[in-house]
């Protein structure tokens, strides 16, 4: 059984306003095995995608190394932009090293809820992906029962789009009620890339270009986002 511990804490500043929720990172990340083009940081996984995404939505030209350089040009870009970055898995146990996550057992959630009530200024989570199995939209769902709270659908299209009341009983600031914005991502992973092509905005897009990619659609609903 490999115990797999995320190897990142949360990357959050006061002034954060919207943050990046995905599970863990690839076993690799956490044993120190890094390959060539991996970034020593969260979403540092050349095969993830999510940097390739904003690098091609902010025309950033961001280095694919192990340097700290990598690490640094991140960084500022989070910053710049008030995004932060706290996955919702703290550890779990695998009987295979692999980074799926219907591979994980025995799962420890970090408390989320907590976050956001000492980062005040956060009002969106990006989840980079949807409610299916062990999931990060399917974790914050069973996260947000602990306190007594749910998701209520605000749009159903893809990517779909939740909101929850955070009551000034639950805010470490004493101020009014918030309202939190969920948007679930599609996966940055390969096997996303079938439930794109069968979304009908994919096929209208592909059919009037062909070279229309599920990494082009990827781009296009992230951009909107982030």
């Amino acid at each position: 059984m490999f115990k797999h511990k995320h190897p990142y804490q949360p990357f959050i500043q006061a002034d954060t306003t919207k943050l990046i929720v995905g599970t863990l990172p690839p076993p690799r990340f956490s044993m120190g095995e890094l390959l060539e083009k991996d970034v020593d940081f969260c979403y540092g996984s050349y095969y993830n995608s999510l940097w390739l995404y904003i690098d091609e939505i902010y025309n950033l030209n961001l280095k694919y190394n192990n340097s700290q350089e990598a690490i640094d040009e991140r960084k500022a870009f989070l910053m710049i932009h008030k995004i932060g970055v706290c996955d919702i898995v703290e550890s779990c146990e695998r009987n295979k090293i692999d980074a799926s996550d219907l591979g994980m057992k025995n799962i420890k959630l970090r408390n989320l809820i907590g976050y956001l009530k000492a980062f005040p200024n956060i009002d969106t989570l990006l989840f980079t992906g949807g409610n299916s199995k062990n999931g990060p939209e399917y974790f914050f769902r069973k996260h947000l029962k602990d306190f007594g709270l749910k998701l209520e659908v605000v749009s159903s299209e893809v990517p779909r789009i939740h909101q929850f009341e955070l009551s000034d009983a639950l805010n470490a600031v004493g101020a009014s009620t918030r309202i939190i914005k969920t948007v679930s991502l599609t996966s940055g992973s390969g096997a996303a890339n079938i439930s794109i092509s069968k979304l009908p905005l994919y096929k209208q897009l592909k059919a009037e270009n062909p070279k229309f990619t599920t990494f082009d659609f990827r781009v296009m609903q992230y951009k909107a986002f982030l």
